[in-house]
């Protein structure tokens, strides 16, 4: 396990631990608790605080403070304490910058129209290239990616997603931060998959995640992945190779287009199906079927 993944446990354990607080049936013992976690907090918060001070009269301190908020356990913990370096609106514009690669594969892209007391608000473009489900997994790939670097954000709202060959159309999602809390993680869901960062330019990877065959390619510095299974043939995908921006069937040669979703060069009714995937750190994350349902 990861040192991050061991991290968000230790928090989600923590939030289990508060929650019984909050319904302790003795009145005294929940108010004593809950002023002792106050305390330490603000004793907590003090102190680092006082450490980022000393930090930054350093030369090098406002770089190493940056840092700091670019690393993700001390991030949460700057934000907890409302000392993280870099302003909200910062973390979502990167962590948009960060999910384009897989958008533009959809043909799709998004804009930040605004922030407001923690709500953002964005803006879907272009058009939707896949499956029935490019829209819902396009908007999971942009919820994951804001509240990795934002858990800060109480809402948001994502407008406009514009169907091909139909007129634009308004079309508001709501995601809430509990919303996000109360996804599954054991069956679908993010999944973090190790080794695909060392995929070389031009090459495939057929990699087995929670059960289920995908195949990772990179093309022009990007990473993508793919249903392992032929729309064509049915059969796997593993040894697949990419011809310029095709991935070409190793058993029946049909070939499909990377950045458009999987879809099929010769055969308009053929596509893979694509997975969300976000890469931070030299580390992939996939968002599963069972998640998207």
């Amino acid at each position: 396990m990861t040192q991050d993944a061991t991290s968000r446990q230790r928090i989600q354990k923590i939030e289990t631990l508060i929650h019984k607080v909050e319904g302790l049936a003795d009145a005294e013992a929940r108010v004593t608790t809950i002023e002792l976690m106050q305390a330490l907090m603000d004793l907590h918060g003090e102190g680092l605080n006082r450490l980022l001070e000393i930090v930054a009269d350093d030369p090098a301190g406002l770089s190493i403070i940056e840092k700091l908020g670019e690393e993700e356990l001390v991030s949460g913990l700057l934000m907890l304490y409302g000392l993280h370096p870099m302003e909200l609106e910062t973390r979502v514009v990167k962590a948009l910058d960060k999910v384009r690669p897989y958008l533009k594969s959809h043909g799709g892209n998004v804009a930040l129209l605004g922030i407001d007391d923690g709500v953002v608000r964005l803006q879907m473009e272009g058009t939707c290239n896949g499956c029935a489900s490019s829209a819902v997994t396009m908007k999971l790939a942009i919820e994951e990616a804001i509240y990795e670097v934002a858990p800060d954000v109480t809402e948001l709202l994502v407008e406009g997603v514009v169907e091909e060959q139909k007129p634009p159309a308004l079309v508001p999602l709501q995601i809430t931060r509990n919303q996000k809390d109360s996804a599954p993680d054991t069956e679908g869901g993010w999944k973090e998959v190790v080794g695909i960062a060392s995929l070389a330019q031009g090459s495939t990877q057929a990699i087995d995640v929670n059960g289920r065959q995908v195949l990772f390619c990179r093309l022009n510095g990007d990473y993508y992945a793919y249903t392992c299974a032929c729309s064509n043939c049915g059969e796997t995908m593993s040894g697949a190779q990419l011809q310029a921006e095709a991935l070409a069937c190793p058993n029946c040669g049909e070939r499909f287009d990377v950045l458009r979703a999987g879809r099929g060069l010769d055969r308009s009714d053929l596509q893979l199906q694509p997975f969300p995937l976000l890469m931070e750190n030299g580390q992939a994350k996939i968002a599963l079927p069972q998640y998207l349902g």
